[in-house]
């Protein structure tokens, strides 16, 4: 089955939203590869009761503080790659300014995480939280938008069901994770970071095909 036209509509292709797709691929397989690495490396920690957030301080811990940087900057790209690859009618700034605004959370945590924790201990830990909160809550809240997005974009429009399940899921999962004792442990956390790490590893996969065909179409 041939992939849907390059049409008018859609946004001009260009290297940069080539570039923002394989930095997303390459950001998230990195970032999985280290957090699942830690996983096995630190037997200080059962990887069913501590949450990631817990591997940043200890052996190994500046390697995870990078790659959550290298990550919230791939958080970025992507969502502004996404917007530039879709149609004028299915843009939003609001899955961007979330994106953006998770990533600057999510980068908080990891910088915060490097000497705060020393400093300023009591300060430390009210700042972990606010960031990781609101880097969940941004980044999923951004992925159920963006992904309502797609079905506003011929080109996209067939990922939108996966995309919006796959967003639900996360969503749900991080308020049952917050809410629900049981559901408080590490493990779950983790799961709830591999789903939308995943997700951000699709959609990259996604843009860096929409690109190519957007790229190859004979319709400008």
């Amino acid at each position: 089955m041939s992939r849907p036209k390059y049409t008018d509509a859609s946004a001009p292709p260009s290297a940069s939203t080539r570039l923002a797709a394989i930095s997303a691929i390459g950001g998230a397989v990195l970032f999985l590869l280290v957090a699942g690495a830690l996983q096995v490396v630190r037997g200080d920690l059962d990887w069913r009761q501590a949450t990631l957030s817990q591997y940043l301080l200890g052996p190994w811990g500046l390697l995870l503080r990078t790659a959550y940087c290298l990550l919230a900057a791939t958080i970025v790209l992507l969502s502004v790659g996404l917007r530039a690859q879709l149609s004028a009618k299915a843009r939003s700034a609001a899955p961007v300014l979330l994106f953006c605004i998770g990533a600057v959370a999510l980068a908080g945590v990891a910088i915060g995480d490097s000497w705060l924790p020393q400093i300023a201990p009591d300060f430390h830990h009210w700042f972990h939280h606010t960031c990781a909160i609101t880097a969940f809550l941004c980044v999923t809240t951004g992925m159920v938008l963006q992904a309502w997005r797609f079905r506003l974009d011929a080109a996209w429009c067939r990922h939108f069901p996966l995309a919006a399940a796959w967003s639900v899921v996360c969503y749900l999962l991080l308020w049952i994770h917050a809410l629900w004792p049981p559901a408080g442990q590490g493990w779950v956390q983790k799961l709830l970071i591999l789903l939308i790490v995943t997700a951000m590893l699709l959609a990259g996969t996604w843009l860096w095909r929409a690109a190519g065909d957007a790229m190859a179409s004979p319709q400008r």
